[in-house]
């Protein structure tokens, strides 16, 4: 699953989309793009991307690339590492493999707690001076949908509509 952001102007939701269209839709408003908020839609929490994008990109150096990868311990029962030793590509390609295979399976359903932790942070930041907002997060942890959604009704439209989006799979979870 693509992850997708979503950019506030004030109270004002300003586009959702993914890193692509963010990145052009910031370009588009210029100098003003330091006064809009980013979000992470699966996380809820704000975040920054680099405007310069696929277009403005900076020219590869030579060698490998960079991907990323982070050593940290692992700690597995004698039985799970036996089973990895036979694997083709060794212990690290497999669990890179079957993290990737359950991250693609459960994308099309978040979990209800992630799905209030991402409400909980944009809310937080974006209505957490609101009247009603520390109830309305406590409903949301309750998974009381009904009282969350009244709490959220005096909200500026953009926040309440993307913070209610936001939780919707806490409550059907």
């Amino acid at each position: 699953m693509e992850r997708t952001f979503t950019a506030f102007a004030g109270d004002l939701w300003i586009a959702t989309g993914d890193e692509d269209e963010m990145r052009e839709a910031l370009r588009a408003v210029g100098d003003d793009a330091q006064n809009i908020l980013l979000f992470e839609d699966g996380t809820g929490r704000q975040v920054d991307i680099d405007l310069r994008g696929p277009s403005g990109e900076a020219p590869r150096g030579r060698g490998r690339p960079k991907l990323g990868v982070q050593p940290r311990e692992v700690t597995l029962l004698p039985r799970h590492w036996d089973w990895l030793a036979v694997q083709p590509g060794g212990a690290s390609a497999t669990l890179r493999r079957l993290v990737e295979e359950a991250r693609k399976a459960s994308a099309n359903t978040p979990s209800p707690r992630a799905a209030m932790d991402a409400a909980y942070h944009f809310v937080t930041a974006m209505a957490g001076d609101r009247p009603g907002y520390e109830a309305a997060i406590r409903a949301l942890y309750a998974r009381d949908v009904q009282l969350y959604i009244s709490l959220s009704e005096d909200w500026p439209s953009g926040i309440r509509d993307h913070a209610r989006a936001l939780a919707a799979p806490a409550f059907s979870g």
